[in-house]
């Protein structure tokens, strides 16, 4: 398993130093900041096997509540639920929960079971600089402060710039786009993926599927946005900063022709590379 190393206790902001699970050149540093500070270091040893638990409809009627909660390690995304009867098929245990800045709100006031409950539970929040800027006027900064004083024994994190700019780098290494130019805009999926293969050595993801059977969006919003025309829609709209839902997917893809990654709910896995031959007769 991966430790994250707590380097140090000093008032204040704690660092946390992430160590990447490969690298050609050894471990590399990926800092993130620590609201609550533990007496002393402490290191936090994150899972092998981990299932990441997307927030698409398609989860609902698997049955796979027990299968997901087996997992070492339950990573979630945004204010998606655990409660009100979604436990049987999205299951009831979270270990990691990655947060963007646009859910801080709904998490909020959702806190008596996201956060209230989930003592137990790390949470990563990110968001552009400006929302993390730390002189009064960062509004996910701002709300972390306050939840912190609420809440002291939250393990809260938040990434830091560098790393933001890392997965820009990364999304353009990996699509041959530039984010700011073309207008994109990295989704909480893209995090929590990146993130999943930083920490874990097995990754099954539930309910991220290929283009199929029309299914909502979020599995606890079953009347709001169809999740295949919201994809097309943010792939295909120019006029402004939008997610590459289609996109990401085909690097993901790609990802688990190589890594640890399999798909479940439903369970399919990439197809494989057409090779191009020539006849040389």
């Amino acid at each position: 398993p991966l430790v994250l190393s707590l380097w140090s206790c000093p008032s204040g902001l704690l660092p946390l130093v992430l160590s990447l699970w490969s690298s050609p050149s050894g471990p590399v540093p990926l800092v993130l900041s620590l609201w609550s500070c533990p007496s002393g270091p402490v290191p936090l040893v994150f899972s092998l096997c981990c299932a990441l638990v997307t927030s698409s409809g398609h989860l609902m009627g698997g049955g796979r509540g027990e299968e997901i909660d087996r997992a070492e390690c339950v990573i979630r995304m945004n204010d998606a639920p655990t409660a009100l009867g979604y436990g049987r098929d999205v299951g009831r245990r979270t270990s990691l929960r990655v947060i963007a800045h646009s859910s801080m709100q709904r998490v909020l006031r959702n806190r008596h079971e996201l956060l209230n409950a989930s003592q137990d539970t790390v949470f990563i929040f990110w968001g552009p600089s400006s929302y993390m800027r730390r002189d009064g006027k960062g509004l996910v900064y701002n709300n972390l402060r306050l939840m912190n004083q609420v809440l002291p024994k939250l393990k809260v994190y938040m990434i830091s710039r560098q790393k933001m700019l890392q997965f820009d780098e990364l999304f353009k290494k990996e699509t041959g786009k530039d984010r700011r130019i073309s207008n994109s805009w990295l989704s909480t999926g893209w995090f929590t993926m990146t993130i999943a293969m930083e920490l874990c050595d097995r990754i099954n993801v539930y309910g991220m599927v290929p283009p199929s059977s029309p299914s909502p969006y979020h599995y606890y919003e079953p009347l709001g946005p169809e999740e295949c025309a919201m994809y097309i829609s943010h792939e295909r709209d120019r006029s402004g900063s939008h997610h590459r839902f289609i996109t990401e997917k085909r690097v993901f893809t790609s990802w688990a022709r190589t890594f640890n990654i399999h798909f479940y709910q439903p369970d399919w896995e990439p197809p494989p590379l057409t090779t191009l031959t020539t006849d040389l007769r």
